[in-house]
């Protein structure tokens, strides 16, 4: 089943506490409307019981839908390897960043991996935007920001569990920060929803800004697999 964005929202209160209560982040003042003028996204997994088929909303700080990520390319034979066992981690993965009225804006690929992950992601007309790089195992995880051929960033696990993350510029300077939320043991143990927010500190240039928005859409498959395949 997939998100229909095209589904009137609103003002969402549950939404309203995981940003302030349970992320800490203060209320700011309104953006853009778009996933890439928003100083804040939210980004909750559907709750389901056997996780087949990646794919979650995104929204403002006060609720409002703004986008959804979506997995494609999955046949038949790939949801039942995720079904039957944990190898779907270390397969290719494929996402689509949709706005609003349902278009791709970016896609993001994961190829096979074993222990490091790497991110490409694209605009919708292939034109490569940059790479998340993931550049260690053990401890607290780090991924690099790349793009035409330099590092412009990066993100950085605050503990080995991979929870949280920072995400910092070229000169070690905080720009945004992702915030996992809880939403009760009962719920975190039977379903395998993940509950993000991203607090975004400041307009950031291209292609920084499009990196940083795709890793936050994407943190659990293309970061946050690794912490439950290994951990």
């Amino acid at each position: 089943m997939n998100i229909h964005s095209n589904q009137p929202t609103g003002p969402d209160p549950r939404v309203q506490r995981q940003v302030e209560q349970q992320a800490g982040v203060a209320p700011s003042g309104p953006g853009g409307g778009t996933l890439f003028s928003e100083p804040v996204l939210v980004v909750n997994q559907k709750a389901k019981l056997i996780e087949l088929t990646n794919e979650y909303k995104v929204m403002d700080q006060q609720g409002n839908q703004l986008g959804s990520v979506v997995e494609v390319g999955q046949g038949f034979l790939r949801k039942v390897v995720r079904f039957l066992s944990d190898w779907d981690q270390y397969l290719t993965h494929k996402l689509e960043i949709r706005d609003a009225h349902g278009q791709p804006v970016l896609r993001l690929t994961r190829p096979a991996k074993i222990f490091k992950s790497r991110v490409i992601v694209t605009r919708p007309d292939g034109q490569q935007v940059g790479e998340i790089v993931q550049q260690n195992v053990f401890g607290k995880i780090n991924f690099a920001i790349n793009a035409d051929g330099r590092q412009i960033g990066a993100i950085k696990a605050e503990n080995w569990r991979a929870w949280n993350f920072a995400i910092v510029d070229h000169e070690e300077n905080e720009v945004a920060r992702i915030t996992k939320t809880w939403e009760g043991l009962a719920k975190t143990v039977f379903t395998t929803a993940d509950n993000y927010v991203l607090q975004i500190h400041y307009q950031l240039p291209e292609p920084l800004l499009s990196l940083v928005v795709a890793t936050a859409l994407t943190v659990d498959t293309a970061l946050k697999q690794d912490a439950r395949g290994i951990g």
